[in-house]
């Protein structure tokens, strides 16, 4: 018998066990439980399948490299500079075609700066004075433009007196620009050529359109609908994009951002897989209540006269940055996402089976009869024993 006890355990591992199921005749609850399944079945194939595309592998680790040229003339005629010609080699800081780049479009010149003494500018705080106790000697004046040498410098019918200073003088003098410089920098247009590649599935596209035609790149310009792969875009019409005016911008400069979306659905073909963009302003908050807006910076020129003595010019420019930036990921069939989605809805299935079971046991008049068929008590007494050892052989003779 202890050989056939054991042996009977070993081979009850092979046993096959099913659910017992309960038919329960309520209405409302079979109800509820076809309007879960509903939920899920919508929610699996509209949200999950449709609008997220959860049949596919992703890849967001997209690899990018971003190409931009200017091109427009301006002309300008100032009391400092004279007649001017502007080029792209002249007002696109840096020159080398990268994906941020600074466009001039005003400028205040400082002409033939040389080292010497001079007067500080009253317009620097730590650098006025009363007398030449208030200039103590070889102190840098961080926000100024050179070291003092001990001397207040008193102007004519002015006061207070600033500082004397060794630095390149003249010193800049500070005014705002009341118009932009290059009034027609609005219509220069930057050329936009960016190359994408998405390694996992090896593939790779540009935003530049695929033709033979070597006039059409000089001929086209960006419209969403009619030319979406000329990357040939108008100034002015990228700040209107922005929501913004280029002629308000150009007096103070301001930071335009230039966002090229990928979003590349690869089981539609290569032919499926566009570049958008989206435009935006960077330099002001939503409220644009800040004394931060706009952009500028200063940069030399420097130059020695015919007795070998140094000089230099100072530029205050003010412009328009733009930051290029590419995002994208792309998407492809998978079956391991299906079966793990596909899964998943399965499983949300047993919960809905779940909480119609709560209902039926605690919130329902009859949910007491209905925990008695459900869970059977281990516990039986003799007679009840003998009825299901009567019951058993019956069934074999059945069989």
């Amino acid at each position: 018998m202890g050989n056939c006890g054991v042996k009977a355990r070993l081979l009850s591992v092979l046993d096959y066990k099913t659910e017992k199921y309960i038919v329960a005749k309520n209405h409302w609850v079979g109800l509820l439980y076809r309007l879960f399944q509903l939920f899920i079945i919508g929610y699996l194939i509209g949200w999950v399948f449709i609008s997220k595309k959860g049949y596919q592998e992703t890849d967001e680790a997209i690899q990018s490299s971003v190409i931009t040229k200017l091109k427009g003339v301006s002309v300008t005629n100032t009391s400092q500079s004279g007649l001017l010609v502007w080029g792209p080699e002249d007002y696109v800081i840096p020159a080398q075609g990268e994906a941020n780049l600074f466009v001039v479009t005003n400028s205040l010149e400082t002409h033939n700066q040389k080292l010497g003494y001079c007067a500080e500018s009253p317009k620097v705080p730590e650098g006025r004075c009363a007398d030449d106790r208030d200039c103590e000697p070889g102190r840098i004046l961080m926000t100024g433009h050179g070291v003092t040498s001990g001397r207040c410098v008193r102007r004519e019918g002015k006061a207070p007196g600033t500082c004397e200073i060794f630095a390149w003088c003249p010193v800049e003098q500070v005014f705002k620009p009341k118009r932009p410089l290059l009034i027609n920098a609005e219509n220069f247009t930057i050329y936009i050529k960016n190359f994408i590649q998405f390694p996992k599935f090896q593939f790779s596209k540009s935003n530049v359109l695929d033709t033979s035609d070597e006039s059409y790149l000089k001929k086209c310009r960006y419209d969403e609908a009619l030319h979406p792969y000329c990357p040939i875009f108008r100034l002015g019409e990228i700040t209107k994009r922005a929501g913004h005016n280029f002629q308000d911008m150009a007096t103070f400069g301001g930071s335009i951002g230039i966002m090229i979306q990928w979003d590349c659905d690869l089981d539609k073909g290569y032919s499926n897989c566009h570049p958008k963009y989206h435009f935006t302003r960077l330099d002001v908050s939503p409220s644009n209540h800040t004394v931060a807006v706009g952009f500028n910076f200063r940069h030399t020129r420097y130059f020695r006269d015919a007795a070998g003595e140094s000089y230099r010019s100072l530029f205050k420019v003010y412009g328009v940055r733009f930051n290029i930036m590419v995002h994208g990921k792309a998407g492809k069939f998978s079956i391991v996402p299906t079966v793990i989605n596909v899964g998943s809805g399965l499983a949300l299935m047993g919960a809905g089976a779940f909480f119609c079971d709560m209902v039926l046991l605690y919130l329902i008049k009859n949910g007491t009869s209905y925990r008695q068929r459900k869970f059977e008590s281990s516990r039986h007494s003799k007679h009840q024993a003998h009825e299901e050892v009567d019951g058993k052989e019956t069934e074999e003779q059945m069989f």
